[in-house]
C-alpha cells in the first residue's frame, strides 16, 4: 500500500504531488555530497556536474520528442508558466498586446495573465463546455491581428479533462500566434511527442511524476521568440539565469525516463482503478456528479461533486479514516472559495463546494480504492444528515 505521512495512510492526492521513486532518489544522492560541483565551473567537478545536467536534458528531450537544446530547466512548473507567458508576450509586444487563455487554467497561468493586464495587455478568457473542453473554433475566433500568445493547458489538474491541444495548436500555427500549453499534469502520464505536436512552448514539473520538488522545465521550440525571465548569469544557454539545481535536474531526467516507459502499463492500471471508484460511488451514493469529460480525461483522475455537503468537512473525515484526498488544486487549498474550474463548467457555488478529487499514481492499488468505497458513503450520509441545505 502506498503511504504518505503517518503509516497506513492511503494517499489519493497525486495531482498535488507524488512520492519520489526510489530509483530517482538513488540517482540524485551523489550530486548532493560527492559530485557537488557547480555546473558552470571549468574544473573537474564542475565539468562532471555539467555532464550530468546535459545527460538529464537528453533524457527529458527524448521522453517528449524534443531536441535537447529546446529544453530549459527551471525551478518549478509555475516558473515555467510565468516565463513562457511573460516572455512570449513581451517579445511580441511590437506586434500587439492581446493574449488569450481559458477560464479553467491553473492560477500559475491565470495570475500571470492578470499581471500582464496591469502592464497594459488585453486578455481574453475563453469559456469551456460542461465537461471542461475548450472549442478550437473559439480559439480561432478570439485571435486578432494584435494577438501574440495563446495559452491552453494540456489537461486540467482538477477535473482531468484532456484538451484538443493538437487542433488548437494548428489554429495558432495558421494564424502565426505563439502557442503555449501548461502540461504539468500531463507530462509523464500521457504520451507526448513534440516533434509532431504543433506546440511552441510546454511547461512541466518533476514532482508530479515521482521526481523531486523544486525543478521544472520549459520546452521552447527552436525559433520561438521569448524574452528572458530570470536575469544574472549565463546558465541555460543564456536564457534562464541561476545556478543549476544539479541533483534536482538529474532526478527529473531519471523520473521522466521511467515515467515515459511506464505510460502504457500504468495508464491501463489507473484507468481500471478510477473506473471502479466511479462505479462504486455512483452506485452507492445518491446526488453525485462526475466532473470532467467521461472519456477525454487523465487516466488517474476522478472528480466528484456531492450535493448538500461541504468539501472541507468531507476531506477531514476522510483523513480521520486514513485517506488523503483533495477538493481541487493544492495551490488554493487554503481558500474558502469554490473551485474556479467547477464554476466555469457550470456547477452552482453550493455544489462546487462539495467536490472531491481522487488522483492516483503508479503506486495506487485496487485495494486502496476499495478502502475509499468502504468509508465514503457513510461519511457523505453523515454530513448530509447535518447539512442545512435542502
Amino acid at each position: 500500500m502506498a503511504t504518505v505521512g503517518s503509516e497506513g495512510k492511503v494517499y489519493f492526492d497525486n495531482n498535488a504531488t507524488t512520492k519520489v521513486d526510489g530509483a530517482v532518489l538513488e540517482a540524485m544522492i551523489p550530486y548532493f555530497s560527492e559530485a557537488y560541483g557547480n555546473a558552470s565551473a571549468v574544473y573537474g567537478s564542475g565539468v562532471a556536474a555539467r555532464g550530468a545536467v546535459e545527460a538529464a536534458r537528453g533524457k527529458v528531450a527524448a521522453a517528449v520528442g524534443a531536441n535537447p537544446d529546446e529544453i530549459a530547466f527551471t525551478g518549478c512548473g509555475t516558473e515555467s508558466d510565468n516565463w513562457a507567458i511573460m516572455g512570449a508576450a513581451r517579445a511580441g509586444r511590437g506586434k500587439g498586446r492581446h493574449i488569450v487563455t481559458t477560464a479553467i487554467e491553473h492560477h500559475a497561468v491565470l495570475d500571470t495573465f492578470k499581471a500582464l493586464e496591469k502592464e497594459g495587455y488585453e486578455a481574453t478568457y475563453l469559456p469551456v463546455d460542461r465537461y471542461g473542453l475548450v472549442d478550437p473554433d473559439d480559439v480561432r475566433k478570439a485571435i486578432r491581428g494584435d494577438t501574440t500568445l495563446v495559452s491552453v493547458m494540456y489537461a486540467n489538474n482538477e477535473i482531468g479533462t484532456v484538451e484538443p491541444i493538437g487542433e488548437i495548436g494548428e489554429v495558432c500555427a495558421r494564424k502565426g500566434v505563439t502557442f503555449h500549453t501548461d502540461a504539468v499534469q500531463a507530462v509523464g502520464t500521457l504520451a507526448i511527442d513534440l516533434s509532431k505536436l504543433p506546440v511552441d512552448m510546454l511547461s512541466a514539473s518533476a514532482h508530479k511524476l515521482h521526481g523531486p520538488k523544486g525543478v521544472g522545465f520549459l520546452y521552447i521550440r527552436k525559433g520561438t521568440k521569448i524574452d528572458k525571465f530570470m536575469h544574472g548569469g549565463g546558465q541555460e544557454r543564456r536564457r534562464r539565469a541561476g545556478t543549476e539545481n544539479v541533483p534536482g535536474i538529474v532526478g527529473f531526467g531519471k523520473a521522466l525516463e521511467l515515467a515515459a516507459a511506464e505510460i502504457p502499463r500504468k495508464g491501463e492500471a489507473m484507468r481500471a482503478i478510477c473506473a471502479r471508484i466511479i462505479e462504486g460511488v455512483m452506485g452507492s451514493v445518491p446526488d453525485v456528479i462526475l466532473n470532467g469529460h467521461p472519456e477525454r480525461r487523465l487516466p488517474n483522475n476522478v472528480n466528484l461533486a456531492f450535493r448538500r455537503i461541504e468539501g472541507e468537512s468531507l476531506l477531514l473525515l476522510l483523513d480521520m479514516a486514513g485517506i488523503e484526498a483533495s477538493s481541487g488544486s493544492a495551490c488554493t487549498s487554503g481558500s474558502l472559495d469554490p473551485s474556479h474550474v467547477l464554476l466555469a463548467v457550470g456547477l452552482p457555488h453550493e455544489v462546487a463546494h462539495g467536490s472531491l478529487r481522487v488522483s492516483l499514481s503508479k503506486y495506487s492499488t485496487m485495494g486502496e480504492a476499495e478502502a475509499l468505497l468502504k468509508v465514503l458513503p457513510g461519511i457523505v450520509a453523515r454530513l448530509r444528515a447535518m447539512s442545512p441545505l435542502p
